[in-house]
């Protein structure tokens, strides 16, 4: 709104003397840094008052599992409030609103996305949270169907939407192309269309959206299991999509790289800066020993978000290299869920997800995390450095 705002007034601005104060705005790094350090600072100043109503609701966190020693383990945790998702996208949102351009349509995509998902999995929290205080309340969140459904069509509409924005560039579009890993995925309007690439029809481009979208959300629900685990890994591939956002909105920084050039992409910068400051925000309170839980009210919806914004600035193989440990997770629960079934009860892992398997092996909780922390920050990197390898 107030990047909007000055815009609209820019030429009353220059004609009173006052422009000068503010045309610091016009520059998209500055609000990509505004827009972090808003994020964090709104979480760290609202987390106690948003903690203490969670813990006045009574609503804590009461996870189960299947294994005797790891309920005992995290029975200490019994009580600690879950749903801090909320600040998480509160303060996403209003460094958005805030800073971004909000005529971009893959802005507006994005805050659609934040919102979808942060009250599917609120609605999944809250149902889960609030069973034993309802009559006859047995019911424990949403059904999978039910959660998988409004995943799916959030990811399905805003594919088809968001393929549609890229026609707004001038043709070639780049926003349409298949990048596939190492392939030289650039071309200039003067040098003609490079015949080695692929371009997706609105079908395929909505289908990889929904699947980038909706796993990537799903990943990092999984993950969401020990303090401070997920909301690190976030940070960390975050600021990688960060730093493709501005390649990726460039033409020149993309014709070095020779990434695909996607006009007014780099506008998602705000979106993953916001989303940087805010986990870090959280992570002020969600350390170990957590305070607050982001549960699936901030899970679900940070990991569409980072599906979406690699999707919009056609960088799926590198977002996917970045997320290997939200991958390592997810990929755990689907190996020991089908062994279990197919071996009619026998397992491949201690426990799922990877990291409870570890917990069961001996490793401390805080060994984990810091550990993932170090693994993520080193695959942020050689994903980045992949773009050279081309």
């Amino acid at each position: 709104m107030l990047y909007n705002l000055i815009e609209a007034t820019r030429a009353w601005l220059i004609e009173v003397g006052v422009y000068r104060f503010v045309m610091v705005l016009d520059q998209l790094g500055f609000r990509a840094f505004l827009a972090g350090f808003l994020s964090f600072a709104v979480v760290l100043a609202a987390g106690p008052r948003v903690i203490r109503w969670l813990r006045e609701k009574k609503i804590g966190d009461k996870a189960q599992f299947d294994v005797a020693a790891l309920n005992a383990a995290l029975a200490s945790k019994a009580n600690t409030p879950t749903m801090g998702g909320v600040l998480i996208s509160g303060a996403i949102l209003a460094s958005t609103l805030l800073l971004a351009d909000l005529r971009n349509p893959y802005i507006q995509f994005g805050v659609i996305a934040v919102v979808w998902l942060a009250a599917v999995g609120g609605v999944d929290d809250w149902l889960k949270l609030t069973a034993s205080s309802r009559p006859g309340g047995s019911r424990q969140g949403l059904y999978a169907w039910e959660k998988l459904v409004l995943q799916l069509g959030v990811g399905l509409l805003i594919g088809v939407f968001a393929h549609r924005a890229g026609y707004s560039a001038t043709p070639p579009s780049m926003a349409h192309v298949l990048n596939l890993p190492f392939q030289k995925s650039y071309e200039s309007p003067s040098a003609g269309a490079n015949p080695s690439l692929i371009t997706m029809s609105v079908t395929a481009y909505a289908l990889v959206c929904l699947l980038m979208m909706t796993g990537m959300s799903n990943a990092v629900n999984i993950t969401d299991g020990m303090d401070g685990l997920a909301t690190g890994i976030t940070v960390a591939v975050a600021t990688g999509l960060l730093i493709l956002c501005f390649i990726a909105g460039d033409e020149s920084a993309a014709k070095s790289l020779l990434v695909p050039y996607v006009p007014t992409s780099d506008e998602l910068a705000i979106l993953c800066a916001s989303t940087v400051g805010a986990c870090l925000g959280f992570l002020w309170w969600n350390c170990s020993p957590a305070q607050v839980f982001m549960g699936d009210t901030g899970a679900l919806f940070l990991g569409g978000l980072l599906g979406y914004v690699a999707v919009v600035i056609r960088q799926e193989a590198v977002a996917l290299i970045m997320s290997g440990v939200f991958l390592l997770e997810i990929g755990s629960v689907v190996l020991q869920v089908g062994y279990f079934k197919w071996s009619k009860g026998k397992r491949i892992f201690r426990c799922a997800p990877y990291h409870w398997h570890l917990h069961q092996g001996g490793w401390r909780e805080q060994t984990i995390v810091t550990r993932f922390w170090i693994v993520s920050v080193l695959l942020v990197a050689v994903a980045l450095a992949s773009l050279k390898l081309r």
